[in-house]
């Protein structure tokens, strides 16, 4: 195949930004689309030109590095999908594709198609550690969970901290996010010694990086590559909620009020 890229280039965060017109031939229907980009970058290199700088890891949709809006659609045209498992396959022969990073407030610029998401860590850390008594491994069965609540904790868990649901939104709120994290713990007996402090932190951290408010418009779980549900974003109402009618008042700007 024959593609035209338009690639937002930008030479550090306070420099001007720019889409640049790439043609790449030969590009394999089986390519994923980072593979894709280290064609077109090993082209500019031998041109002598700066490749174009996008973040990666795992390459299996388990990291959460690869944050590339395509075609204005975060990570691609593929539902349930990260940039890194979308293959050339779901373009045609002389397609244009725009390829952009996450905008976002709490997502500055670092360089072309990369973004600072340690907003994202910042959130994680605020909810602290929870409370374990270590020793030898207990039995498996001791503690009885309930399959339904068992499967709504490892859904929630699946997240991986890409930050589609952020530059889906039309707020650029977290709130899937937050939600997932606070969800995961929420709903386990591990987690409740330190289940009321969690969600405050976590909340009011959210609210600290600048993330929007949540209206519930539903672009962050249809942006998800691991298909969460906003119903995260309804626990971690209720349970910054109750938190907060314990220890203080709530803030306006907990999640969807």
């Amino acid at each position: 195949m024959r593609l035209t890229l338009h690639v937002w280039r930008q030479s550090g965060p306070t420099a001007a930004g720019n889409i640049e017109i790439y043609p790449v031939d030969g590009v394999d229907a089986d390519m994923s689309f980072l593979e894709m980009l280290d064609v077109l970058n090993e082209q500019l290199t031998t041109e002598g030109k700066e490749p174009i700088e996008f973040a990666h890891d795992c390459r299996e949709g388990i990291c959460g590095s690869c944050a590339l809006m395509i075609n204005g659609t975060a990570h691609g045209p593929w539902k349930g999908a990260t940039t890194c498992q979308l293959h050339m396959r779901a373009f045609k022969d002389g397609d244009q594709i725009w390829v952009e990073p996450w905008r976002a407030k709490a997502f500055p610029m670092i360089k072309d198609l990369v973004v600072d998401r340690s907003s994202f860590d910042r959130i994680i850390q605020a909810g602290g550690y929870v409370s374990v008594n270590t020793g030898g491994a207990r039995d498996a069965n001791e503690i009885l969970i309930g399959k339904e609540t068992v499967d709504e904790s490892m859904d929630a868990a699946a997240c991986i901290g890409c930050g589609a649901c952020v530059a889906a939104c039309p707020n650029a709120s977290a709130s899937l996010f937050t939600g997932a994290k606070i969800t995961h713990l929420g709903l386990l007996p591990q987690g409740q010694p330190e289940r009321d402090r969690r969600a405050i932190a976590m909340v009011e951290q959210m609210d600290l990086e600048g993330f929007g408010h949540c209206t519930l418009t539903g672009e962050c779980q249809e942006a998800c590559p691991k298909e969460i549900s906003i119903d995260v974003i309804k626990r971690m109402n209720r349970d910054y909620a109750v938190a907060a009618a314990r220890y203080h008042e709530p803030k306006e700007t907990a999640g969807a009020g």
